[in-house]
Parts: structure tokens; sequence; C-alpha cells
């Protein structure tokens, strides 16, 4: 049961090392980009590929796909991000287990965005770890967990890729000794729960006025490659692809320009901070390097010049 491209390649792998997939749990078909194709979630591409049914409920509680789930009688039911809830009924479907690929180190950051979270909030490290599933959620005891450094020029796009490939390989190590039941669960201390849920609206705001530029630069990195922060910049909604936090320390006042040249643009953030602009986009424009947007506004950003507005 998984939906994103960080859950098929964990798919392709049971496939691969032989487990029998009776069937495959995935959201629905959804319409995606400018043109709103209609378009199979990476899963079940993979699913379709090998020739496994696929069921795609809009809700699993009391459908008839999780009633087909209970039918196929499984052995265990893997979850990698599939993004619903799964009732008790179901997991108690499984005869051995039902179990959960997280992708972060728990008990931190239990929710659908553990990830950007991770990035967002400056840890140096995330990773993976295997639970059994309960009602509640991302809360079962752990089967295993294995953690990666969160490098600075790490994304949530990169690190969903990294993890992948650690999930896949931490499930396939983990799944022989459960079956055979050589494994002890630990349970989460729960006075060290901290949660992630999903990314809202407002969390996309950059506060140019509140955090330090690296603070800045966590948050596009965890918002990158969606739905990517953004800020008032020259009176016009701006996307931040992509900044770098510099260890100066500046007098101008948080969101006025540092410096200009060429190829830079340095503004400052909270606390004497100060960050140079690497990638932008600015409303109704294409994504462009500092330097292309610095070229159609060669009579702007002078020192001093207050760029950024709430």
């Amino acid at each position: 049961m998984g939906t994103p491209q960080f859950a098929a390649p964990i798919l392709a792998s049971l496939i691969d090392t032989g487990y029998d997939v009776l069937a495959v749990v995935t959201q629905p078909d959804r319409r995606v980009g400018r043109k709103h194709v209609l378009t199979a979630s990476p899963v079940k591409q993979v699913a379709v590929e090998h020739g496994i049914e696929v069921l795609q409920p809009e809700k699993i509680g009391g459908s008839a796909e999780m009633q087909r789930i209970i039918d196929l009688q499984p052995d265990l039911i893997v979850t990698a991000a599939f993004g619903q809830f799964l009732p008790t009924k179901l997991l108690k479907a499984a005869k051995l287990a039902a179990v959960n690929v997280h992708g972060s180190l728990l008990p931190k950051y239990r929710g659908g965005a553990p990830v950007q979270y991770s990035i967002i909030n400056g840890e140096k490290e995330t990773g993976i770890t295997i639970i059994y599933m309960v009602k509640k959620m991302d809360a079962g005891d752990m089967l295993a967990q294995q953690a990666i450094p969160i490098e600075k020029d790490d994304d949530t796009g990169t690190m969903f890729d990294k993890l992948s490939v650690v999930g896949r390989d931490l499930l396939l190590a983990t799944l022989p000794k459960l079956i055979a039941g050589e494994i002890t669960a630990t349970p989460q201390p729960e006075d060290e729960v901290t949660f992630a849920p999903n990314i809202q609206p407002e969390q996309e705001v950059l506060d140019f006025f509140n955090k330090t530029a690296e603070q800045i630069d966590n948050q596009v990195r965890g918002m990158r490659p969606a739905p990517i922060a953004y800020a008032m910049m020259d009176g016009k909604r701006t996307k931040f692809w992509e900044v770098t936090p510099l260890t100066e320390t500046v007098s101008q006042a948080a969101g006025q320009v540092v410096r200009k040249a060429k190829h830079e643009l340095v503004i400052a953030a909270a606390n004497g901070t100060a960050l140079a602009v690497k990638t932008l986009q600015p409303a109704g424009k294409p994504k462009m390097t500092i330097t292309d947007y610095l070229n159609g506004a060669a009579d702007k950003f002078a020192t001093g010049e207050q760029v950024i507005t709430k």
C-alpha cells in the first residue's frame, strides 16, 4: 500500500525478491500539471507493469476495496507513504503483521510530512523506521531503524530518493526476521514524540523578519521541489528555489538589500544574517537564475532598499 515515488522502489523490490504480492493499494489517479493530465501514481505504474491487481479507494475505510483485501487473506500488509489511515479491521486482516516503512527516526516526526520537517527544522540526520501498524498514527512498536545524514544541499526531493533506497533495503532485511519470529519490537518512547503534519499553505511563506538566513535556507530546501517557499519581493509574490546563507554579519534591516552585483543579490534576514539569492521565480514567470533576474532589473535593488515586505 503506497502512492508516491518514494514507495515505488519498495514495491518493486518485494516483487523482485520473490514475495507474492497479491494486490497493490494506491490513491486514485489524479490530474497533474498545467494540462491536468489524469496520471496514475508511481506505485500503480509498477503494479501495472507486473500485472498485479490494483485497488484505488478514495477512502479505504468501509470500502469494497478493503473487503477485497480481507478476502485475499494476506500474510503481510506493507505500507509506504500510502496517504490514508487504515482501520483496525484491515490491519488485523494480515495473518503475520501489518508494517509501515516510515520516513523518519521515530518517535520524532510522526505524520505525513516527516522529511519536510526534518529539513525545515535543521536536523543533521533523518532515516527510516519500520514499525508495526496500529490505529494511532505512526505509533506502533519499532522493528528496525536506520539513520542517514542530511547534507547542506539536500532538499525534500533528494532526501525522498535517498530514503526510498534505505527503506527498500531495510525492509528486505527486516521481513525475513519478522516472518521467522526473530525480532523483538521496541516501543516508542512517548516522551520523545514529535509530529510532522501535512504542510499547510501558510508554512510556504518565508519570514525574513523573524528567521535567520540559515532558517530560511532550511525552509526553502524543505519546500523543494514542491510546493516551493515564497515571499513578497519587489511587490510581487516570488518563489525562492535556491538561496545560500552567508557567514557575514550585516547592518541592514531584515528584508533590505545588502549588495547587488551582476551575478549577485544579497538580502538581509533576521539577527544580522544575510543570504544570497541563487534561483527564483516571480509570479507569472519561469524559474530563473539571479543573473537572468537582475538583467531585467538594472535600475532596482540599491543597497538598503526594502525589497522584502510582509
